[in-house]
């Protein structure tokens, strides 16, 4: 074997200059393991940023794990260190083995850069070769920009690889295998995007990947990087958007992890009041420090570039942008100027929208924030975060709360289904049924819903119309388009047996057709974060829990006209506003036979009248059946 260290540079001038300065947006690139021909010998290049180190070994199955036989060179300004291997290769195992400042040797550590994990509970990094992927999306790369818009119909259906599904022997669904089910299962439900639960890597099953450690590797839990690819191409093969779960906000304690990872607090604050989540045992990152921001943001570009990714939907942002997240009193560092905002989580988010849209202007960003801070949809030159759109928490955990009410007591309650109009277009929302509504004894969303087991499918079902009527992007979490009995079970598979009932099975065609319906009525979508597209016929009718609203697109555009009945009395003749007369369709109606309802409904049609009624022109009497939303659609 040739000596490791008889070779030359294999860091550019730029790279190194790009290091130094911390803003070197294809970190990747250079840092990690990286197979390759370095003059003229086959072996691969190992380097490392560790500013604070004594000393740096790489330690593997090539050298029988001896930290004496593979020492790096450390590169000065840069802090990085670096090694050419011969003759070592695709699949060989590996960690980093340092001496801390103070001459401690630390456990050995992953590569923070690493490509592939071993399967836990091992977790050495692994050698891999992530390049030469023969895409073929060009055409869906192209034209992503319209399907990602704000005006667009975006429905998404949030996974968990481990548990959609599991094979015959119990094992989880391969990215392989989800390439042909999943992504085909989606399109026939009618999502125009697939967001999965957090691939980076992670050590603990019950994190969900919500604790990652190998933010560069897709988790191998389910196959390899070029099979991830191949998940992905199929998605946009078949006209899917990938969005994925981005976890910046944190990082575990693992020892072969982050945490001091160069003998000092690295990439994590040294005070626990700035730096650790008790709630979730877990490390801060040190967004004020520049190689740290250059990390996390190369890591956003690095999924939108290799793997094609269309958007990334970050974690957590509520515990990043306020130091005195889940703290009491005492318990938290002020910023400068006394307040409990992080300003440098938030430079940081703004910096990695401009970079992401900057690099990939197609994609989209959105923010899982449950607070009231200002803009984080707006764009960065205007004040804002810079991210595409913002879960709308208010909205979930108010209506969420309605419909678990007895349908008698709702009046009590109707400014729960009325107060997110209020602020529906203060930003660009996504409404969100995610997988947290559905864990830790929250009950399932068929479990939320009061009553016995056909009351229970018509609450589920005049919800779902409500929300596809509402303003707002949708995002359903797995099994909640069927509306699954029991809490989600990550060890588990989500109740397709379920389907065995015909009341489920009349839910899922139902969410199918509210999908099939909300793309191809602009009215319910290009409008979604604007005022002009949503006018309130009925707001105030508590006593008979019934709401009624219009929705609106461009001038060409058929309006769209929508009443739900929240209650278990029906309203033989409820009188309503309509934007004119003439014949309106029913073009869907949630108490529908083929939805598992009891096929009440106005006969496919109903009539308005030169009537003035609720501010508008015309009116007309709507038949409306107990627990129940029906869509009108003009006939002209």
């Amino acid at each position: 074997m040739e000596n490791s260290y008889c070779f030359g540079n294999f860091l550019g001038e730029l790279d190194e200059h790009l290091i130094g300065e911390a803003r070197h947006h294809e970190l990747w690139r250079v840092l990690g393991a990286h197979v390759r021909a370095h003059e003229g010998v086959t072996g691969t290049h190992f380097a490392v940023w560790a500013p604070n180190a004594q000393r740096v070994a790489v330690v593997g199955d090539f050298n029988g794990w001896d930290a004496r036989r593979h020492v790096l060179q450390n590169c000065g300004m840069t802090a990085v260190w670096k090694i050419f291997l011969p003759g070592v290769g695709e699949g060989a195992f590996y960690k980093y083995a340092i001496t801390g400042p103070d001459g401690e040797a630390l456990p050995l550590k992953a590569d923070p850069v690493g490509f592939r994990s071993q399967h836990p509970p091992e977790n050495a990094s692994v050698v891999r070769d992530i390049t030469g992927y023969s895409w073929r999306d060009a055409k869906w790369m192209e034209q992503r920009a319209g399907v990602n818009a704000r005006t667009a119909p975006i429905s998404i259906y949030e996974v968990h690889l481990g548990s959609w599904r599991r094979k015959a022997e119990g094992r989880p669904i391969s990215y392989r295998e989800a390439a042909e089910e999943l992504t085909h299962y989606a399109v026939e439900m009618g999502f125009t995007h697939l967001e999965l639960l957090p691939v980076s890597e992670y050590p603990f099953d019950g994190s969900w990947g919500y604790q990652p450690v190998g933010l560069y590797a897709p988790t191998v839990r389910h196959g390899l990087p070029h099979e991830f690819c191949d998940l992905i191409e199929a998605a946009h093969l078949v006209g899917l958007g990938v969005i994925l779960d981005w976890v910046p906000g944190h990082f575990p304690t693992d020892p072969h992890g982050l945490g001091r990872f160069d003998g000092t607090a690295l990439y994590e604050h040294a005070d626990p009041k700035e730096g650790f989540h008790s709630d979730w045992n877990t490390l801060i990152y040190n967004y004020g420090r520049e190689e740290v921001r250059n990390y996390l943001i190369a890591n956003a570009l690095y999924w939108l570039e290799e793997y094609h990714i269309d958007g990334l939907r970050v974690d957590a942002v509520a515990s990043m942008l306020y130091r005195d997240y889940s703290r009491r009193a005492g318990e938290w560092v002020p910023n400068v100027d006394g307040g409990n905002e992080n300003y440098e989580a938030a430079d940081f988010l703004r910096a990695m929208n401009v970079a992401a849209y900057g690099a990939h202007p197609g994609i989209l960003t959105v923010a899982e924030e449950s607070t009231s801070y200002p803009k984080v949809s707006a764009p960065v030159y205007d004040g804002g975060l810079g991210f595409g759109f913002k879960w709308n928490m208010g909205w979930m955990n108010d209506t969420l709360r309605y419909m678990a009410e007895d349908p008698l007591n709702r009046k009590y309650h109707h400014n729960k289904v009325t107060f997110g109009l209020h602020c529906a277009f203060s930003e660009n929302f996504v409404l969100p049924i995610s997988h947290d509504e559905v864990v830790h004894g929250k009950r399932s969303m068929y479990g939320r819903m009061p009553g016995n087991h056909t009351e229970k499918l018509a609450n589920l079902r005049a919800y779902y119309g409500f929300m596809w009527g509402h303003p707002g992007k949708k995002l359903l979490f797995m099994g909640q388009e069927f509306g699954q009995v029991t809490e989600w079970n990550h060890d588990g598979q989500i109740g397709w047996h379920h389907l065995d009932d015909p009341g489920h099975k009349g839910l899922q065609r139902l969410v199918r057709d509210l999908n099939t319906l909300y793309r191809s009525a602009p009215a319910m979508h290009v409008k979604d974060g604007e005022v002009s597209g949503f006018e309130w016929l009925i707001a105030d009718d508590a006593e008979q829990s019934v709401v009624a609203w219009v929705r609106r697109g461009g001038p060409a555009d058929k309006p769209m006209v929508m009443l739900t009945n929240f209650t278990l009395a029906e309203q033989p003749a409820y009188r309503i506003g309509i934007p004119h007369p003439g014949k309106w369709r029913e073009v869907l109606n949630t108490d529908a036979a083929i939805y598992g309802g009891a096929n009440r409904g106005n006969m496919g049609w109903v009539t308005a009248e030169d009537i003035a009624f609720h501010s508008q022109p015309a009116s007309a009497s709507v038949y409306l059946p107990p627990l129940t939303t029906l869509f009108l659609m003009a006939n002209d």
